[in-house]
C-alpha cells in the first residue's frame, strides 16, 4: 500500500533531519519495537511505546554516534507490512570506529502508524565499533 510506504519513508526522513517529535508522531502509542538479537541496543527489547523507543534507541544513537544515518535504499510494501532495505553509517564516538552495515527493517502499520518494528543488521560490526575492535574487512 502506497500510503504505508510513505509513512515509513516519512519516519526515515524525520529521523534523518533530527526531527524526533515528527518521528515519534508516526509511532503507534502501543508500538512494539525490537532491535536485532545481539545488537548493542537490544538490551531492553522489546521497547513498548514511543517514549521507550526514544529513551532506549533514538537518544542512545544520538549520544553514541557521530553522523549516524539509516538510509533506506528500497522499500517493499505488502498490505500492512513495509520492508526497508538499506545501510547504517556513522562513527562510534567513544572508539572512532566507522560503521557501514546493511539493514533490513520490517514495519507493521495500523491505522496510519507504525505498530511493530523488527531490525535485522550486522550486529558484529556494530559491536566491534562500540567495543573498539578492529573492523577488518567489514568496514568500508
Amino acid at each position: 500500500m502506497a500510503a504505508n510506504t510513505e509513512i515509513v519513508r516519512g519516519l526515515y526522513e524525520a529521523f534523518g533531519r533530527g526531527d524526533v517529535p515528527a518521528a515519534l508522531g508516526l509511532l503507534d502509542p502501543g508500538i512494539v519495537w525490537n532491535e536485532a538479537e545481539n545488537f548493542i541496543y537490544a538490551d531492553r527489547n522489546p521497547y513498548i511505546g514511543p517514549q521507550a523507543v526514544l529513551d532506549g534507541v533514538f537518544a542512545r544513537i544520538g549520544t553514541d554516534w557521530e553522523g549516524f544515518t539509516a538510509i533506506p535504499e528500497e522499500l517493499i510494501s505488502e498490505g500492512d507490512t513495509v520492508v526497508a532495505l538499506g545501510r547504517y553509517r556513522g562513527v562510534y564516538r567513544a572508539t572512532g570506529i566507522r560503521l557501514d552495515a546493511q539493514f533490513v527493517h520490517v514495519f507493521k502499520l495500523r491505522s496510519g502508524k507504525v505498530a511493530r518494528f523488527q531490525q535485522y543488521t550486522d550486529t558484529a560490526q556494530a559491536r566491534d565499533a562500540a567495543t573498539g575492535r578492529a573492523a577488518g574487512s567489514s568496514a568500508r
